[in-house]
């Protein structure tokens, strides 16, 4: 019998019947949606307590620092790394605990902090300056090579002048001064007029036997590489 041709009482006891025979079933539904909901906004107030957390200990770090206790800053970078590696308070505390090691000479700690940092960075633009500063140690490290390669990986965030800055010297120092001086033009290219750094790029540039005026490339590095 179709549900349509029954009076209003006739369907009122059938629900009631399904009700009776599939209450549990809806019960559970409920539950299981409540149960989700509650555990949904108690991974939220964990996950900000976890932030509100490893932010204290980032700043207490900044404060060690500043104190030059090295040790018990180097302490409280190893807790956030262990214990709150998923925020970016972890990533920034081994840049922190990179410099440290760059402060005493030890550029192979440094790389081993930075690129700790590098791979747990989940913001493009976070990874994009831990990147700069991996390929720079790469450099001092005489791995100009694997600096490169790191470079054109870098997430396109806004850092472009710096990433080809570093591409120049990264270039510098395996002898392609050609590529170099393109790489150094591309870099002034997209600076601004007035920025700090742009007299000390155009010493760059001047050094490999090119004039700041020349500063706007025919072609970038990349699209050498691709033509």
């Amino acid at each position: 019998m179709s549900f349509d041709v029954l009076d209003e009482h006739e369907q009122g006891e059938l629900v009631r019947k399904w009700v009776r025979e599939n209450w549990l079933s809806i019960a559970t539904g409920i539950g299981l949606g409540l149960v989700l909901l509650f555990g949904w906004q108690q991974w939220r107030t964990h996950r900000a307590n976890r932030n509100m957390d490893a932010a204290v200990l980032f700043d207490t770090l900044g404060t060690d620092i500043d104190k030059k206790d090295y040790d018990a800053a180097k302490a409280i970078a190893a807790k956030l790394k262990s214990e709150h590696a998923g925020t970016p308070y972890a990533a920034l505390a081994a840049v922190r605990e990179a410099d440290i090691a760059l402060q005493h000479g030890d550029a192979e700690s440094a790389y081993a902090s930075l690129e700790w940092a590098w791979e747990h960075a989940g913001i493009d633009a976070l990874k994009a300056t831990i990147g700069i500063d991996l390929a720079r140690v790469q450099i001092a490290r005489g791995k100009a090579q694997e600096a490169l390669d790191l470079i054109d990986k870098l997430p396109k965030s806004g850092f472009e002048a710096a990433t080809a800055e570093l591409r120049g010297d990264a270039l510098v120092v395996l002898g392609r001064k050609d590529d170099a001086r393109t790489a150094y033009a591309e870099a002034l290219a997209k600076l601004e007029p007035g920025a700090p750094n742009r007299n000390f790029l155009e010493m760059k540039l001047a050094d490999l036997g090119a004039a700041p005026a020349d500063a706007a490339p025919a072609k970038t590095v990349a699209e050498k590489k691709n033509s």
